[in-house]
């Protein structure tokens, strides 16, 4: 499985993102797929996740702003960031793994290029 995030850019605080993730290869549906996110001279940060059934969890610093969601029939999962803080300025990566679905960021297999958020102040 590839992966390929894409929706980064500038944005003022308070405004809003959709970052997607197109997934190549077969059987996007039973994937478990995931959002992280690394800002400058920080660890890798779990953003959220979303099971092949949609059943979705989020890390605490985004729940109530952010949505993960997903489209299997076009191999892609979604993550809409509404109310955006200078906090989430990082790169998000996705994810996906066959199985694992939780938030620890080195058992998941696929990872893409991350695209770049940055919330101005």
């Amino acid at each position: 499985v590839q992966l390929q995030a894409s929706g980064g850019g500038l944005v003022q605080a308070g405004g809003s993102l959709r970052l997607s993730c197109a997934a190549s290869g077969r059987s996007f549906g039973g994937y478990v797929m995931g959002w992280f996110r690394q800002a400058p001279g920080k660890e890798r940060e779990f953003v959220a996740v979303i099971s092949g059934r949609f059943t979705t969890y989020y890390g605490d610093s985004v729940k109530g702003r952010f949505t993960i969601s997903r489209e299997n029939a076009k191999n892609t999962v979604y993550l809409q960031m509404n109310s955006l803080r200078p906090e989430d300025t990082a790169v998000y990566y996705c994810a996906g793994d066959r199985k694992y679905a939780g938030t620890y960021g080195p058992q998941y297999d696929y990872w893409g290029r991350g695209t770049q958020v940055t919330v101005s102040s």
